[in-house]
């Protein structure tokens, strides 16, 4: 089995639950809506302190790429449906549910944020905090997405990034930098290669 896969889960380790719809979660489904596409840096923090880089795009709807560092094996790709592990060092691919994941938000501006996301209270009122757990499923885990208020981006919220954490206890959190919003994304950038056929990365 991939070592990466255990934190990765965690990034789609969330489903919806019932939660009061206000002005901030408002806020976000209009940041949301006003997202076709964004290009980011990001870091990945996993529990043991262990730091991967690498770059993020994201086009609606329902495409993401996790593109990661030089000599990282490790690819994640969204087709809208599904999103795509896969871990070239061991030709591993497994697939899991947008739908059962919070990043699917982010992907498919139709979705009511305030159905399965509650606002996390924050002394910073420049910093916009929103959590998806669900009770029923505990093995879900849960996710909270941070937003910086801006206004000159989408709806006047910037996503900074992300902290999830599974049924396990095991952390992972997501950082952007150089965000770009609703720049021209080609679709070819969603492609990948499956090494169980050729065994190379894309």
């Amino acid at each position: 089995m991939s070592k990466y896969l255990l934190p990765l889960a965690a990034l789609v380790a969330a489903a919806p639950v019932a939660a009061q719809g206000n002005a901030d979660l408002a806020a976000v489904q209009k940041s949301i809506a006003g997202l076709g596409s964004m290009t980011a840096a990001f870091s990945q923090t996993d529990r043991n302190g262990q730091v991967l880089t690498g770059t993020l795009t994201l086009k609606k709807p329902g495409k993401i790429r996790f593109q990661y560092q030089k000599g990282v094996p490790l690819l994640i790709v969204g087709d809208g449906k599904a999103l795509t592990f896969i871990d070239y060092s061991v030709r591993q691919v497994q697939r899991w549910p947008i739908g059962n994941s919070p990043l699917g938000v982010l992907l498919d501006p139709t979705r009511d944020i305030s159905r399965y996301a509650t606002v996390v209270p924050s002394s910073n009122p420049g910093v916009l905090s929103v959590e998806a757990y669900d009770p029923r499923h505990p093995e879900y885990g849960r996710i909270t997405l941070v937003f910086a208020r801006r206004a000159d981006a989408p709806g006047g919220l910037m996503l900074q990034g992300w902290a999830a954490l599974d049924s396990q206890g095991n952390r992972t959190t997501i950082r952007l930098t150089d965000q770009r919003f609703n720049v021209p994304v080609a679709d070819s950038t969603f492609r990948w290669t499956d090494p169980r056929r050729q065994g190379r990365a894309s």
